[in-house]
This record gives structure tokens, C-alpha cells and sequence, in this order.
């Protein structure tokens, strides 16, 4: 069975709840991604910051001025443990409105997989995951 570890993206861009909010979009727009766990100082995952979330500052640019993170991330963020099903995962990600799913390991950020880790993964030569678990003969 493939699992979340065997797909995700290891090396995870995050940052903290208390990062000023234009710095967070700076760190976006640089790494040209559309979202970024938001993590505690002992990577423990506490939310997800996505160019979603950050819109309303298009309505009223001042809210930005001293404005966090955490005045902005959706909370808690769904995530998967590494060991989860990769099939669950893009089972989540094909019914819900979100690119990214951050994986972790006893609440820790460990990685992220995104629709284009999902995208790479079936235009590679690695076989189709097994729907159905192998029944002995």
C-alpha cells in the first residue's frame, strides 16, 4: 500500500503563527506556492496559510498593519499522519476545495503533498496505487 511518506514533498516551507501577514505573502509569491503550513516552534502543525486566506486584505489593504499569521490561517488544518493511505489522501483533496494537505508524524510537520506532487507522481513510471488491498490466493 502506498503511503503518505512514500509521496510527500519532505523539505516543507513553513512559518509561525506570528509572522507579519506581508511577509508570509512574500514568502508565497517567492516560492510560487499557493499555501504554507503554519507551525509551533517545535514544528507541531497548527494551521495553513493559503493565498485564499489572504484575500480579504484586498477589501481593506490597512488590515494588514500589524497583522499575523494567525489573524488570517485556517486552523486547525486538515492533515494526514505519513502512514496514512495515499488513496485517502487524494480522496480528500479531489472533495475539498484545498491544494495541499500537510503531513505529519505525532502532530509534527514532516511534509506536504500537493496536487501537483499527485500530478508528478501519476506522470511518472511508478505503477498505479492499489485501490484494494492484495488478497491472498
Amino acid at each position: 500500500m502506498l503511503k503518505a511518506k512514500d509521496i510527500m514533498t519532505k523539505n516543507v516551507i513553513s512559518i509561525k503563527k506570528n509572522t507579519p501577514i506581508l511577509e508570509a505573502l512574500q514568502i508565497l509569491a517567492k516560492n510560487d506556492i499557493t499555501g504554507i503550513p503554519v507551525v509551533r516552534e517545535d514544528m507541531i502543525l497548527v494551521g495553513v496559510l493559503s493565498e485564499k486566506d489572504a484575500l480579504r486584505l484586498v477589501y481593506n489593504q490597512e488590515d494588514a498593519r500589524g497583522k499575523t499569521v494567525d489573524d488570517f490561517m485556517t486552523q486547525p488544518a486538515i492533515h494526514f499522519d505519513e502512514n496514512e493511505n495515499f488513496l485517502d489522501i487524494c480522496d480528500c483533496l479531489i472533495t475539498n476545495y484545498f491544494r495541499r494537505i500537510p503531513v505529519t508524524s505525532e502532530g509534527k510537520l514532516v511534509g506536504i503533498i500537493s496536487r501537483r506532487d499527485i500530478i508528478r507522481y501519476i506522470l511518472s513510471d511508478k505503477p498505479a496505487p492499489d485501490s484494494a488491498e492484495e488478497q491472498p490466493e
